[in-house]
């Protein structure tokens, strides 16, 4: 197994993920980039190698249990283990997404990717970060899925959204989940918000760069041993549930 700290970041060929391989590429780690996509793949490979990065390809569709397998079988077959696992793809499903509209079909389908994804990829590697010294896990939310900021008068939380929003609320509520069950692990998995970063998911209308939203999901990747778990944290500390 490598002696550098081996990494996995999801949806990682764009945005706040590409920004979070490169931040941990700068710590010197040995960074997958998860992504569906070859052509987007291999050129954030390229992209980050130029930069420095010790990066590597990993294809994977979080939507599909076999491309998680296989995903996980590459990085035991190719690394010898895993250390830590970001979380970060994912989808709005689009707008409108008013509750008395919305089509119950593309609710689950965001649900199936930002829930559903979660879930498959960590179970799949979870044997391998089992053994890891350090295992950390990131889910990247949203305080949007915050029911405490949602129903605070005046509190930005975004546009009405009967998909994209609950799934963060179900991402937060599983990340808890986990914690609970990983307790007397290793382990620790935290839920972290990036804020309203400008990416493709928003049409680039975000107050924040993509860099500035990668921090929040180095700082849980690096947590000592003994730090938080099950927790929800924006780069000023936790966020309301």
């Amino acid at each position: 197994m490598s002696e550098k700290t081996i990494a996995l970041v999801t949806g990682a060929n764009k945005g706040i993920g590409f920004e979070i391989a490169a931040g941990l590429g700068r710590l010197g780690w040995r960074v997958g980039v998860g992504a569906r996509d070859q052509v987007r793949r291999d050129a954030a490979v390229e992209k980050l190698r130029a930069a420095g990065a010790d990066a590597f390809g990993v294809p994977l569709d979080v939507t599909s249990e076999e491309s998680a397998a296989a995903a996980a079988r590459q990085i035991e077959h190719e690394e010898g283990g895993l250390d830590v696992l970001v979380n970060n793809a994912g989808i709005t499903g689009g707008m409108s997404q008013m509750p008395t509209s919305v089509d119950p079909a593309m609710v689950l389908q965001v649900v199936d990717t930002n829930v559903g994804g979660v879930i498959r990829v960590t179970n799949a590697v979870l044997p391998l970060l089992r053994r890891s010294a350090s295992p950390r896990i990131v889910n990247m939310s949203s305080s949007v899925g915050s029911l405490t900021l949602q129903t605070t008068p005046g509190a930005f939380v975004g546009p009405i959204a009967a998909a994209y929003t609950p799934s963060k609320t179900l991402l937060n509520a599983v990340t808890v989940q986990y914690a609970k069950e990983l307790a007397d692990t290793n382990v620790l998995i935290n839920a972290g918000c990036p804020g309203y970063c400008a990416t493709d998911l928003n049409g680039f209308r975000g107050t924040r760069t993509a860099e500035e939203g990668s921090r929040i999901a180095i700082q849980l990747a690096t947590l000592p041993d003994g730090g938080s778990t099950g927790g929800f944290f924006d780069e000023s500390g936790p966020v309301a549930w």
